[in-house]
């Protein structure tokens, strides 16, 4: 399915990138290059020394077939001054092959003379451009660090940052289990002060609470009124007293 892998890798891309340019520092990214300028003049410098080598070196060889043509000059002269033309002849000749050779070293030399100087033309535009760069850098850093102390400072008066979002939520938090305990407190004063609490201090042994004891005393007095009723209707009958029937009860 080529639409659903077009996809795919279009958001897994978009998340890197943005994975990315949140990770990523400007004064960091600005450091790294201005350090890359570095290194390119530093190779350009490279490549005017090797330059300058290059050309010592074959200056030292001109000077010497410069030497040598001279001598030959001289031994041809010398050779043809004592009548040894033949010899005077091979020292001409081997005079116009050092000057041919020499004539070739010139050409070199002027080509490496050319080179350097455009290698230091480059050298010097590049080390402006990249002062440039620094003092240009230098600045966005600043701005950058005063933008994002800004940024912090306002984040924090206004609440909207992550932590003080954070900070936020728990106070929020905080004031709803406050409301909720204080809400709780005010219905348990409640419901103790309308007595639908049991007092359990006030409980004696057996578990009885004031209830049960005013109405076992209620029916413990009604049983005594019953008996002492009783009692005065059997001695208004003639009963006999009851210490009398508990002597007879004995005999």
């Amino acid at each position: 399915m080529p639409g659903v892998s077009g996809r795919f890798s279009t958001v897994v891309k978009a998340k890197i990138s943005k994975l990315l340019d949140r990770a990523e520092d400007p004064a960091e990214t600005l450091d790294y290059s201005y350090q890359k300028q570095l290194e390119s003049l530093q190779n350009v410098k490279k490549g005017i020394a090797d330059v300058v080598t290059a050309k010592k070196r074959l200056q030292m060889q001109s000077s010497k077939l410069e030497q040598s043509v001279v001598k030959l000059d001289t031994q041809a002269r010398q050779a043809l001054s004592q009548g040894n033309e033949e010899l005077a002849r091979v020292a001409l000749e081997r005079k116009n092959v050092a000057q041919t050779e020499l004539q070739g070293l010139d050409s070199q030399v002027s080509e490496l003379e050319a080179q350097q100087q455009k290698l230091i033309d480059s050298q010097q535009k590049l080390t402006t451009k990249i002062e440039a760069f620094r003092t240009k850098k230098e600045v966005i850093k600043a701005q950058y660090s005063a933008a994002e102390a800004q940024v912090r400072i306002s984040e924090a008066a206004t609440g909207v940052g992550e932590e003080m979002a954070d900070v936020g939520l728990a106070m929020q938090r905080a004031v709803d289990k406050t409301e909720q305990m204080k809400a709780r407190a005010d219905a348990v004063g409640e419901l103790e002060a309308s007595g639908a609490f049991e007092d359990l201090t006030q409980l004696g042994g057996g578990g009885e609470d004031d209830i049960d004891r005013q109405l076992k005393e209620l029916s413990s007095g009604a049983a005594v009124d019953d008996e002492l009723a009783k009692m005065k209707a059997e001695l208004g009958s003639g009963a006999p007293a009851p210490s009398k029937q508990l002597e007879e009860g004995q005999a």
